[in-house]
């Protein structure tokens, strides 16, 4: 496949939530693995680890009832971390926001090179921390599948899009406050 360098804001307005998936070459898994290892976090701990699911039948018990579409991304990627390393500052624990960072990262980095991912925040924790051996301490944070995008979207995914008003954006004027709120 041809793969097109995208600037930065390309690469974010392109960005999408993707329910349909093609294989993935094992390069392209290293370097979006690579730009999550790379993002920043509270005191540079670096504590947030990733899970990378390949195996079909983990993939069928992780999502076989809830989200039957995720069983067939060729990948699954759970973000995990320690609330233990984490620090934390006027009652907010960081180890949410260091992850979310890191998964943003991995997320555009998969979206600039032609990839597809769609943040997973619903599931059952115990469980996936069961299947894939995570330390009891360790947090499972969020999911996402990683694939080409299928050639043709499926309905569920344009529904979903439709009943999230996925494409559409609040204006810059709802969202952003010039010296006070």
């Amino acid at each position: 496949m041809c793969v097109v360098v995208m600037e930065f804001m390309n690469v974010v307005s392109a960005r999408r939530s993707v329910r349909g998936y093609a294989e993935v070459e094992e390069k392209k898994l290293v370097k979006i693995l690579e730009a999550a290892r790379l993002a920043p976090s509270w005191a540079n701990r670096q504590y947030c680890r990733y899970v990378v699911v390949k195996d079909k039948s983990k993939k069928e018990e992780l999502f076989g009832g809830v989200n039957p579409w995720l069983r067939q991304a060729p990948v699954v990627l759970a973000a995990c971390a320690d609330p233990a390393d984490s620090g934390s500052r006027n009652g907010m624990i960081y180890y949410l926001v260091d992850a979310g960072i890191s998964m943003q990262q991995l997320i555009l980095a998969a979206t600039d090179l032609g990839l597809g991912t769609c943040w997973i925040g619903a599931f059952d924790e115990g469980e996936v921390k069961n299947l894939l051996e995570v330390p009891e301490n360790v947090k499972v944070v969020a999911l996402t599948p990683v694939g080409y995008p299928a050639e043709k979207e499926r309905l569920r995914s344009k529904l979903a899009r439709k009943f999230v008003a996925a494409d559409k954006r609040k204006p810059i004027e709802e969202v952003v406050h010039r010296e006070k709120w």
